[in-house]
């Protein structure tokens, strides 16, 4: 099945019970033909490989509660070479943030900088945003802007993790300030909230929709972002990862009194995350819950039009992250 006759499969489900997941499959299949049919960089698609597509199908959620299906095939092709160049932008991010992490695999194979050399995965992550600004530029300049600034804000927000790591977090001693949750948070807005936005928005703009309406579908993007950068971190910490601009953070709110005089050894802040890991749970599922309700607020407003695909976008937030959570067995 083309791409036009799978769209039209799920056209012709809209006027049935469509579920959700359903909904996410299709899409999925059509985003990944995309990909197929635009990229041809091995190199590019074996990075690629893999990807659970968050941003693209949220928007694809967002372009068809637009539309309510029933837009052009030229605008739905537009829009599924629109989720090639978000792809591209998170797939770099991937590919350098490994290289300054120094981790070793990457959804469960070696990570490109380590197959390829440190050298080639820099030049192939830029040659990845290169490809998607050439797309995002095809598409005019709304698109165009609105790629640069999201891309830019990753950066913000990987340089502000950095240096947060550098400065505060170097050997042994860690001193901990209340500052510190308002700098997770930057972080975590910058780093992933803000493609998570920028990839709902432009939907809107690829739907034709009014910019007011875009502006709001961004604002609801940014929420499932937080939330899901989240439950991901949240998911690291169960597993044993230590995340050191997550844990600071965590322990200045939980110990606020016993932090202001002086620091925590590294080992001591292992003792702390096993003696307090109901209590980090409870306040990463509290911060979790907070964001999805945002986004929820967000898909009832009066100004997403009443289409078939709009009760998605109040399902997605909290579908996304309990897929996530599942792993740790955990639902909210």
């Amino acid at each position: 099945m083309d791409i036009k006759s799978n769209l039209h499969a799920v056209e012709i489900m809209a006027e049935q019970p469509l579920s959700l997941e359903v909904f996410l499959k299709h899409s999925f299949e059509d985003i990944e033909r995309k990909i197929q049919e635009v990229i041809t960089d091995q190199n590019i698609l074996s990075i690629l490989k893999g990807g659970k597509r968050l941003r693209p199908l949220l928007a694809s959620i967002c372009f068809k509660t637009c539309t309510d299906g029933k837009e052009t095939d030229r605008q739905y092709q537009r829009f599924l070479e629109g989720t090639v160049a978000i792809e591209l932008a998170h797939g770099a991010s991937l590919v350098h943030d490994d290289i300054i992490d120094g981790d070793l695999t990457r959804r469960g194979e070696p990570a490109f900088y380590i197959k390829t050399g440190i050298d080639n995965a820099i030049l192939t992550g830029h040659k990845m945003l290169v490809i998607g600004f050439n797309i995002a530029l095809s598409h005019g300049e709304k698109i165009a802007k609105l790629y640069v600034d999201a891309w830019k804000g990753t950066l913000d927000g990987q340089l502000d993790e950095i240096n947060f790591n550098i400065k505060d977090l170097n050997g042994v001693n860690i001193t901990v300030d209340s500052k510190f949750f308002q700098v997770y948070s930057r972080i975590i807005d910058l780093k992933t909230a803000t493609l998570f936005s920028a990839a709902c928005k432009a939907a809107a703009y690829w739907a034709e929709a009014p910019d007011e309406l875009a502006d709001l579908l961004g604002e609801y993007g940014r929420e499932v972002g937080f939330a899901y950068q989240l439950a991901d971190d949240l998911v690291d910490l169960e597993k044993g990862k230590m995340i050191d601009s997550v844990v600071i953070p965590l322990l200045t709110r939980l110990e606020k009194k016993s932090s202001k005089n002086g620091t925590l050894k590294t080992k001591a802040i292992r003792k702390r995350i096993m003696k307090n890991s109901t209590e980090i749970k409870k306040l990463y599922l509290e911060e979790i819950s907070k964001h999805v309700t945002k986004a929820q607020t967000a898909s009832k407003s009066s100004l997403i039009p009443d289409t078939s695909f709009k009760k998605f976008l109040f399902n997605a937030p909290i579908y996304s992250i309990n897929k996530m959570l599942e792993e740790i067995y955990i639902t909210i």
